[in-house]
């Protein structure tokens, strides 16, 4: 049950940079049908700039490493991601205070996830990212009241991601650019949650790979 660190946090950005990589065609794909077509594009390029810049200067705690995603995103991805994952992780880097346990790690989630809704003011069942974290932090905060370590309990919000991501499927979409599409909507995966989904995949294998 090793409590995550800032190693930790940099090994998720270089994880989270390649698997948005591979995937960025499949994120370029899913916006195309419902959106811009530039979250694929968006996602790999910003989180490339993370990395550049954690390599070039790593901070020394989880906190730190969040602000510089945050002010990366912020400054280098255009469209919605940026804003809104940004913001996620500006809070999630206040409500991490050293380094993560079970308990912290849903801590992290939840602010992140009241970051996007503030910045985004969006809710559940409006096919956005929201409905990928929000499972995700009720299978965290399951896990972490069971006694599971932070590793487990990124698996558990990563799981209910993945899960949070296909159930936009059926959704129609009423926020956002897919808003406008109405019914037509219906029967694409929302991008924003499948990237959620991939981000807190690669906080789990970072988890894994730390203990």
């Amino acid at each position: 049950m090793t409590n995550l660190d800032a190693a930790w946090a940099n090994d998720w950005m270089h994880r989270a940079s390649a698997l948005l990589t591979e995937h960025r065609m499949e994120l370029i794909d899913l916006d195309r049908a419902i959106g811009d077509g530039d979250h694929g594009e968006n996602m790999a390029r910003g989180f490339g700039f993370v990395v550049q810049r954690l390599d070039d200067n790593p901070p020394d705690d989880v906190a730190g490493v969040f602000k510089l995603v945050a002010q990366t995103l912020m400054s280098k991805v255009g469209g919605a991601a940026g804003p809104l994952y940004g913001t996620a992780f500006i809070r999630a880097a206040k409500a991490a205070e050293g380094d993560l346990d079970s308990a912290a790690v849903v801590a992290v989630c939840e602010a992140a996830l009241e970051g996007i809704v503030v910045r985004g003011k969006a809710t559940t069942g409006e096919k956005t990212m929201v409905d990928a974290w929000t499972p995700a932090i009720d299978a965290a905060r399951t896990a972490s009241e069971a006694g599971k370590g932070p590793a487990e309990t990124f698996r558990a919000a990563a799981d209910g991601a993945s899960r949070g991501a296909e159930e936009t499927i059926a959704m129609q979409a009423t926020k956002g650019r897919a808003s406008y599409l109405g019914e037509r909507s219906v029967g694409h995966q929302d991008p924003g949650a499948t990237s959620t989904a991939y981000l807190l995949s690669a906080a789990a294998d970072a988890a894994e790979a730390a203990n």
